[in-house]
């Protein structure tokens, strides 16, 4: 077992970065950095800071409900990946999380847990 940092961004469907979606920005970071995966999960109803409900349901809000990517990694992986997304100079509301995390019956492939 291993501890670590659930790490969860919130963005709009349609928000770019340099013409890309931000949320698939945002994986394609992480997957650059080595982080063991990723996921991006679409809203189908919430609001934000301006009170304004929005769901997945009606087509004139379509791209204006949030997703949301996240991540369960090291604190180490964490700090790189904020610190990317702060040097880009992209606004995002995220959450940071105590983890543990692990394998259950693990193969070859996985890594190793931290010593520690």
């Amino acid at each position: 077992m291993e501890n670590g940092t659930f790490l969860r961004f919130y963005v709009e469907e349609g928000q770019r970065h340099h013409g890309v979606l931000l949320w698939e920005w945002l994986l394609e970071q992480a997957c650059g950095l080595n982080i063991r995966g990723g996921s991006a999960f679409q809203a189908i109803g919430g609001f934000g800071r301006h009170r304004l409900l929005h769901e997945n349901r009606f087509l004139e809000l379509a791209g204006s409900v949030v997703v949301e990517v996240e991540f369960i990694v090291n604190d180490a992986e964490a700090e790189r990946l904020l610190e990317i997304v702060c040097a880009a100079g992209i606004r995002v509301f995220y959450a940071r999380i105590p983890a543990r995390f692990g394998v259950i019956n693990p193969d070859a492939e996985d890594r190793a847990p931290a010593a520690g």
